[in-house]
């Protein structure tokens, strides 16, 4: 058997797998997700403009938005601009083996109700960040316009290879790190005195942390079904590492390191950190319980002993890490 056929019928394995958690995604979207009625909307925390007091909402907003510091504004549209990536993670999905076979958007499955009703909780992410950054008047609205537009033109590769149980370690990690991320930007917003937009960055990580529940749960139910096969994707995924779903912001720019700019801010002002990547290994380490884990075929128990370390080594590479002295800030009016 040549190793085409090896990854076909590994993919025709774990898309088996996916097809019998239907019932148990089905009931996920009922529990976890929540109807468009009963959902927070931006509009919620920005100025009403149909009020005849919308000018002085404006002006108390750009008051309090004047004090953040450069660098947390381009964290903050970083994220956003991360989050406004959406209709590529939506197509990513559906992409999946398993997921959604008949092509059908509208298709009663879990998989594709779930596809369409998290990325329809994430959109009022991007949607909320961008109205405040328009309103506040501290970024350049036409670079970001520009930065998002390049990035969805760009699409998505999370190098998961199509592969389900990939991908759903991906975005359980992926949750995980936006739930931080906006947190942490949450508590900087708060200590430079804006506490309006502390309260939308919590807010925002409130639904991540729904949305990484779901994901690890899908992944623990995969570790109970297929064992070897989830423990064999989770070392696939980490030796590639995760890459940012806006890795690709600025291919094929004129600006193309505005990624790793943006990186280096966050890590810099303390928003998204090598730790925080070496912490997050070790949560779904021991949430899945790889270490324990019985059952395993050999190769998956070689896997198995890479992933039981490998926390600790990226704890040691964040040591190491040293705290960029330069960065430059990009999308600033």
């Amino acid at each position: 058997m040549n190793k085409s056929e090896n990854i076909n019928y590994e993919l025709e394995k774990n898309a088996e797998v996916i097809n019998q958690l239907d019932d148990f995604v089905t009931e996920t979207v009922g529990t976890t997700l929540m109807d468009p009625d009963d959902c927070w909307q931006p509009t919620d925390f920005l100025p009403d403009m149909s009020q005849p007091d919308a000018l002085d909402q404006v002006r108390l907003l750009r008051e309090r938005a004047a004090g953040i510091p450069d660098t947390l504004i381009t964290s903050l549209v970083g994220n956003m601009i991360t989050e406004e990536a959406l209709p590529s993670y939506q197509t990513y999905f559906n992409m999946l083996a398993g997921v959604n076979d008949e092509g059908s958007l509208t298709s009663e499955r879990g998989w594709v109700k779930w596809t369409k009703a998290w990325t329809a909780e994430e959109n009022r992410h991007g949607d909320l960040l961008n109205k405040y950054l328009y309103l506040s008047g501290r970024a350049d609205m036409r670079k970001v316009e520009q930065t998002i537009h390049r990035l969805i033109y760009n699409g998505f590769d999370p190098r998961s290879e199509k592969d389900p149980y990939q991908a759903i370690i991906y975005t359980s990690f992926q949750e995980r790190a936006t739930k931080i991320s906006h947190v942490n930007t949450g508590k900087l917003a708060d200590k430079a005195g804006d506490t309006v937009l502390g309260k939308i960055c919590k807010q925002i990580a409130g639904d991540e942390a729904r949305h990484e529940k779901a994901y690890k749960s899908f992944m623990s139910e995969i570790f109970k079904i297929d064992p070897s096969g989830a423990m064999l994707a989770f070392e696939k995924m980490m030796r590639k590492q995760i890459v940012m779903p806006a890795v690709l912001m600025g291919e094929g720019g004129k600006n193309p390191t505005i990624f790793d700019q943006f990186s280096a801010i966050t890590q810099k002002v303390g928003i998204y950190t090598g730790w925080d990547y070496a912490r997050i290994i070790d949560h779904l380490v021991k949430l899945w319980q790889v270490e324990t884990a019985t059952g395993l075929n050999d190769v998956a128990a070689k896997a198995q002993e890479y992933l039981a370390g490998l926390s600790a080594r990226y704890s040691r590479l964040a040591d190491r890490m040293k705290t960029p002295d330069e960065i430059s800030l990009a999308w600033l009016k």
